[in-house]
């Protein structure tokens, strides 16, 4: 497979489709990435954070930032490679942007017409105007799902990944990893910026998107996800993003 760290060109465009649970293991490119996947969910992982991303997001990694990708569907992957050179008014950090409609097109035009091209080319133009896209676009930081490096929280989270809609209470969790309630309590914000309730109730948030993005009703992503009743999820979605889960995806 060709390096796109390797080649002469400012941004280099590569497609790759992957079956369900498919997983890319952790690796990393000189070269900043729009992780993007015109069709299909997946999943980002850096060291320290998760992020589920339907086709209306994408993850903006910096050059050097071990990742690892799971497809959570079957997926279409259009993933641009950004030489350092570009990057001076992008994000420095790994964040979700959002993808309109437009930058859609753009990623897919360039990935069709490949990885060869002249600096005066009209696909140089176009990567000219994705790149121009890309850094006007909102970063959503309500995407992310951070990663503790305890192991007793990490075991914890892990089993909140597995089952969103699992309903233990830290003093329950307490008894499985062998801390006390006290610790993990002060553990969870200082390792995840987050409490307890706050990371699952975003666990729970990031499984819902996924549902949605792949034509799950509403209702069963309202069960499968631990709640009572749709109304309760529905309130909660539309606290944390403003809208509710039936306008969320267009």
């Amino acid at each position: 497979m060709i390096n796109p760290d390797d080649l002469p060109q400012p941004v280099v465009s590569f497609g790759q489709d992957l079956a369900k649970g498919q997983v890319l293991p952790f690796h990393s490119h000189r070269r900043a990435q729009l992780v993007y996947a015109s069709e299909g969910v997946m999943a980002v992982n850096t060291r320290s954070a998760s992020y589920v991303i339907p086709p209306q997001r994408a993850v903006w990694m910096p050059g050097g930032v071990e990742h690892r990708i799971e497809a959570r569907s079957g997926i279409k992957m259009r993933t641009l490679y950004i030489a350092q050179s570009e990057v001076d008014e992008l994000p420095r950090a790994v964040c979700v942007l959002q993808i309109t409609a437009l930058l859609r097109e753009l990623i897919v035009t360039a990935v069709s017409a490949g990885i060869d091209y002249e600096a005066d080319s009209p696909l140089a133009k176009i990567m000219a105007v994705i790149l121009d896209q890309i850094r006007t676009q909102p970063v959503l930081q309500s995407l992310k799902l951070p990663l503790p490096a305890d192991p007793r929280l990490m075991r914890i989270v892990q089993a909140l990944i597995d089952n969103p809609a699992d309903r233990r209470e830290l003093a329950d969790w307490a008894q499985v990893v062998g801390a006390s309630s006290r610790t993990l309590v002060r553990l969870f914000p200082a390792q995840t910026g987050m409490t307890f309730r706050e990371w699952r109730r975003q666990r729970r948030l990031s499984r819902a998107l996924e549902l949605l993005a792949t034509g799950v009703s509403v209702t069963n992503i309202a069960q499968e996800i631990g709640y009572e009743n749709t109304s309760a999820f529905i309130a909660m979605f539309r606290r944390c993003l403003g809208t509710t889960p039936a306008r969320y995806l267009p």
